[in-house]
């Protein structure tokens, strides 16, 4: 059932993407240069690519409306028709990318079953199929970074490092799905472009945790982006005066990740008060903004849990009969996390004894 459209949620859990423009990020819009972004006329646009490929340690970058689209770009660069994409079975590329990279790219998709979206390196040695004519040819290995649907787990560096050199070994490209990549770099403590040190491919998402209303970006060599831009305008992606949007991504990354670091605190503290309440399970470790929550022991299920949640204003995301996502962002604060748990015990609570 879809959610019913609102001007404002009290306290909204449903996606870092329900974060809203600053005030910062508003003026940047209203005052930014620009220019033709298709014809290379942009400065904004220009230095905001630049800016990526430094953070990322990649030689070019390439500004997209959407991260989606920079998933299908890289399935179009590197995979020719029947080719095929190793990935974990939870990704976004297999679930929430309405098939494109079969539908419009042509390559099919080995699904692997790991562990919180993470498949190990054995997992992924089986997956690599022998050459043969009958076969689809094994092209890419897929990383997405953090885990969406897995919990927003983090790929252990020395994974990645193995992984590299294993698809180097076996003539695959690796690509990072990299939609909320700059939470696993503050997780990990490490540079961000030491995961692009580790792929042929990746990019940023601004929408998310970075709280931009528009844009990401992708990068790769100078072959890669040249190519990538030829499939932009392809899926109509080109776009005149981007600066406008482009201006408040540089805002993003002048604001830095501290919000990030406070995110993943207050996803750990919301996990911490859930797990108090009776019948609620948290699978995975929390290492980030995303919490995948179990209410199967609660004696309700999760839409109704989250109609009770609408009905006071707040929600998250329901992603099976029995599964929540919570995700938290940079317009959620401790006080609105505790709102959040102490409204979702009494709902749980308030089932509990309906049914005594």
């Amino acid at each position: 059932m879809a959610t019913p459209m609102t001007a404002e949620w009290r306290i909204d859990l449903f996606s870092d993407t329900k974060t809203r423009p600053c005030a910062a990020m508003r003026r940047a819009m209203a005052e930014a240069d620009c220019g033709d972004e298709q014809q290379d006329e942009d400065p904004t646009v220009a230095l905001l690519n630049a800016r990526v490929a430094a953070l990322l340690g990649k030689p070019a970058a390439l500004f997209l409306p959407s991260g989606t689209m920079a998933n299908l770009i890289s399935v179009l660069v590197h995979c020719k028709r029947g080719d095929e994409i190793i990935a974990d079975r939870s990704s976004h590329l297999v679930n929430l990318e309405t098939g494109g990279a079969a539908g419009v790219g042509g390559a099919s998709i080995f699904p692997i079953d790991g562990e919180g979206g993470i498949f190990d390196i054995d997992q992924f040695e089986a997956a690599i199929r022998s050459p043969r004519r009958n076969a689809p040819r094994p092209r890419l290995a897929w990383v997405e970074q953090t885990t969406n649907l897995g919990g927003g787990l983090v790929w252990p560096l020395a994974t990645l490092e193995t992984l590299s050199s294993r698809c180097e070994r076996h003539g695959l490209a690796v690509h990072i799905d990299g939609a909320r990549l700059l939470n696993a770099a503050v997780a990990d403590g490490v540079a961000p472009a030491t995961y692009g040190a580790l792929a042929d491919s990746l990019w940023i998402d601004f929408t998310k945790g970075l709280g931009s209303p528009f844009g990401a970006v992708l990068a790769g060599s100078e072959t890669f982006i040249e190519d990538a831009r030829r499939y932009k305008h392809m899926l109509g992606g080109a776009m005149r005066q981007a600066g406008i949007m482009a201006a408040a991504c540089h805002v993003s990354l002048d604001l830095g990740t501290a919000p990030l670091a406070q995110d993943h605190k207050n996803a750990r503290r919301l996990a911490d008060s859930l797990r108090a309440i009776p019948g609620i399970a948290i699978h995975h470790r929390v290492e980030t903004n995303i919490l995948v929550v179990d209410v199967a022991a609660t004696g309700l299920d999760a839409d109704a849990i989250q109609s009770g949640l609408r009905r006071a204003g707040a929600r998250g995301g329901v992603f099976g009969p029995a599964t929540m996502r919570l995700i938290t962002h940079r317009d959620v604060s401790e006080t609105d996390v505790d709102d959040f748990a102490a409204l979702f015990g009494e709902i749980v609570r308030g089932g509990e004894r309906k049914s005594a």
